[in-house]
């Protein structure tokens, strides 16, 4: 598994500097302020999720854990979910993709939940 949440962190990194260099170079100009600044949000949360990730995966290297496992997986449906639904909102203009974006959100806090939990029953 660890290999795998490094892998999915390092590619959603770059996606999301890929992301943030299309948002500031191709669509600033062609984007509200307010779609921008969702855009924004979306490629913000989608880099810290990444990082978050790439914690998952070193924390499993060196302890083998489900709620880790748990964890990795709420992040990645995260960063698909949230960040994708805002994506989806400001490129397609279907704003009603903005209820689905809480249902990401709810995925960060509960793959949060998990890596806590995993580190409180860590025995080192």
């Amino acid at each position: 598994m660890a290999r795998l949440f490094l892998s999915l962190g390092a590619i959603f990194g770059l996606l999301g500097v890929a992301a943030g260099a299309f948002g500031a170079h191709v669509l600033r100009g062609g984007l509200t302020p307010d779609d921008l600044q969702i855009f924004e949000t979306a490629v913000r949360y989608q880099m810290y999720h990444a990082l978050a990730l790439l914690a998952v995966g070193l924390f499993s290297i060196r302890f083998a854990s489900a709620s880790a496992t748990a964890a990795g997986w709420c992040f990645l449906a995260g960063i698909v979910i949230f960040s994708g639904s805002l994506y989806l909102l400001v490129l397609s203009g279907a704003r009603w993709w903005g209820a689905v974006t809480p249902i990401g959100g709810v995925g960060f806090l509960v793959g949060w939940f998990f890596l806590l939990w995993a580190a409180l029953r860590l025995e080192v």
